[in-house]
């Protein structure tokens, strides 16, 4: 019975001590703020503790911007709604249909084991080929489901204490660091896009973001590879088993990611030299998501959709939605208005501070609710300043998927040390390093090669 009771009572603690330290939040700000901007803090607090104690589902903490906005007049309900139907979610659809595909073809263990294959069996050559693997799947998949999907193989490769819970991390970090390569790969990807759309700001297309992404995904690969296999010798691993050869499902998969390569490739523009197809890319994600869907050519069944993550559809809808109310409130302007200070600094410093800003708070926090209340933030400050506004969105959303350190940081890091093979403080440790490596390396990456690709 004791046993029973004890998680009954933790849970309902979780659940209520949140409203209790929102009230006191919003008691301290309103001194300070506006009321609707205070309410506004207060509502995204409960928020914010609810997505990362679980103590309510995430689809329903999620939905809740659609009581608490209007109920507490930062928002009403019809202009709260707007986000839950932003176009971008459509776009994150299409991947996801073509995500569940991918995983029902088996074609991630085809990627996987040939990748394994081009790296010596050694502990770094196998370090390596996993990371990399992790990385390539998460610019098309959910980085979530790719680190779940690949973490049996990381721990079925070896027994050994020390080099099992550095294989597990190189999944996890692997994840992270290949889901900003594609603007699909993690969620605070599509709320930035979203935010330029709303904000009228030139849109960035998909091949365009991978052009500005790669480099620096490329480089933190060597990073996270060098970090984690420093000290592991060159003892040699066993290779995993081979799959079966290529069916006819996993052919018609690969025609068709080949397919989409290339049309989002033809579509982006080149100017002054090349305009593009000009189609709209959400369009284009959606069509062959449901492309997966015709008899006779696709893989998937209607049955299929159920595994569509929708928790994680109305979690940009609140992302989405916390932004537009930041904005609406005049609560980012006043943020921005008081970080006007800062922009006196030189580029580099107002870069650095940004970047370690977003990184570390983001430790400790959803980086989707994060990314939703830096960007009009950021947004305001970048206006108010006349600074490149492109570029520090640009740096504070790659920072938001950038976290090493901890478990609650993010799914791939929890999916790590929930194996049970990773001790948080090792964690701790090499992911203290990431995370200083990356403040610098993004912060390189936006004054010397994001902030002219953006100009031009």
């Amino acid at each position: 019975m004791n046993g029973n009771t004890q998680p009954l009572r933790a849970t309902r603690l979780a659940l209520l001590w949140p409203p209790t330290a929102a009230i006191a939040i919003y008691l301290l700000c309103r001194p300070l703020l506006d009321e609707p901007q205070a309410q506004l803090i207060a509502v995204v607090a409960l928020l914010v503790v609810w997505w990362t104690n679980e103590a309510l589902p995430l689809g329903v903490v999620s939905l809740l911007p659609l009581l608490l906005f209007p109920a507490f007049a930062v928002a009403p309900m019809s202009a709260v709604a707007v986000h839950f139907a932003n176009p971008m979610i459509f776009l994150f659809l299409g991947g996801f249909m073509l995500a569940i595909a991918v995983e029902k073809s088996s074609l991630h263990q085809q990627i996987a084991f040939r990748l394994m294959q081009l790296f010596p069996a050694t502990v770094k050559g196998t370090l390596f080929a996993l990371t990399l693997t992790s990385a390539l799947l998460s610019g098309l998949l959910s980085n979530t489901t790719v680190a779940l999907l690949l973490m049996p193989l990381a721990l079925f490769l070896s027994d050994d204490a020390t080099i099992r819970p550095r294989l597990a991390l190189g999944i996890a970090y692997g994840a992270s660091i290949g889901g900003i390569t594609t603007p699909i790969g993690t969620p605070p990807n599509l709320i930035m896009l979203g935010f330029l759309q709303q904000h009228e700001l030139a849109a960035i297309p998909f091949a365009r973001w991978i052009a500005l992404v790669l480099p620096l995904s490329l480089t933190m690969l060597f990073v996270v590879t060098g970090l984690l296999g420093f000290g592991l010798g060159n003892r040699r691993l066993s290779a995993p088993a081979a799959p079966r050869v290529l069916d006819g499902a996993q052919r018609r998969l690969l025609f068709v990611l080949a397919a989409l390569l290339l049309i989002l490739l033809l579509n982006a523009p080149i100017e002054p030299y090349y305009a593009g197809l000009g189609l709209d890319e959400r369009a284009i994600l959606l069509a062959f998501g449901l492309s997966m869907f015709v008899p006779g050519f696709g893989i998937l069944v209607w049955q299929d959709s159920r595994r569509i993550p929708f928790e994680i559809v109305f979690l940009f809808g609140a992302g989405f939605s916390i932004a537009g109310a930041f904005t609406s409130t005049g609560l980012s302007a006043a943020i921005g208005s008081e970080l006007l200070q800062v922009t006196q600094l030189s580029p580099w410093l107002l870069v650095l501070l940004i970047a370690a800003l977003v990184t570390f708070t983001t430790e400790i926090t959803s980086n989707t609710a994060l990314i939703s209340m830096m960007l009009p933030v950021v947004y305001a400050m970048c206006t108010s300043a006349g600074l490149d506004t492109s570029l520090l969105l640009m740096v504070a959303t790659i920072c938001a998927s950038y976290a090493f350190m901890l478990p609650i940081a993010t799914p791939p890091n929890a999916i790590a040390v929930g194996s049970g093979k990773v001790r948080p403080q090792l964690m701790l440790r090499l992911g203290l390093a990431m995370n200083l490596a990356s403040i610098l390396l993004i912060s390189l990456c936006a004054l010397y090669y994001w902030r002219p690709m953006l100009a031009a």
